[in-house]
């Protein structure tokens, strides 16, 4: 009866730890998630805020610079829902305006040009890699929440579920290869 009880206790116990060390991995991810999504944050903001500036550097043709500067406003205005279409619309504008090399080469030409384009290209090519990082994160995330001890023992509390950022992040093929 006693040793009995004893492996009840020590079973108990190890379920416990078990159930403990899994709350504890769901919340790292979860903290991992913000991390990313701030640094996702970032890299979105500094590349609406280059565009911006380069849209009124008055080195781009007036129609590009109001297309690229109506964008890259909208994108830092977006909150929500619309985070996602408005930075989508960016990329978009910025593979029309930079679609060629030609104007890539236009901005680099201008006084103070190398640096904006070069500025310009780490922005674009940081996001995707912002991106990623949120979303394996989020993936991760998702896998352990659906695990049955996970929602039987309610392991993430009121941590809401984590969403997935998805926008079209492609670079224009003009700037992705700069270094």
């Amino acid at each position: 009866m006693t040793a009995t009880l004893i492996w009840i206790v020590v079973g108990l116990v190890a379920i416990g730890l078990y159930l403990s060390w899994t709350a504890g991995r769901l919340d790292r991810l979860h903290t991992r998630i913000d991390a990313a999504r701030a640094a996702l944050d970032a890299q979105l903001l500094r590349r609406a805020s280059v565009a911006q500036e380069l849209a009124t550097s008055g080195v781009l043709d007036p129609a590009a610079s109001i297309v690229l500067y109506q964008a890259a406003h909208a994108a830092r205005q977006a909150e929500g829902e619309q985070r996602e279409v408005a930075e989508s619309e960016l990329s978009q504008a910025l593979r029309a305006v930079f679609g060629e090399p030609e104007q890539v080469d236009v901005v680099r030409q201008a006084p103070g040009g190398e640096d904006a384009a070069g500025e310009l290209a780490a922005a674009v090519r940081r996001v995707p890699m912002a991106r990623r990082f949120h979303n394996d994160a989020v993936r991760a995330a998702r896998a352990l929440r659906r695990h049955r001890k996970v929602r039987w023992f309610r392991l993430a509390g009121h941590a809401p579920f984590p969403l997935a950022f998805e926008m079209d992040d492609e670079p224009p093929v003009a700037l992705a290869d700069r270094p």
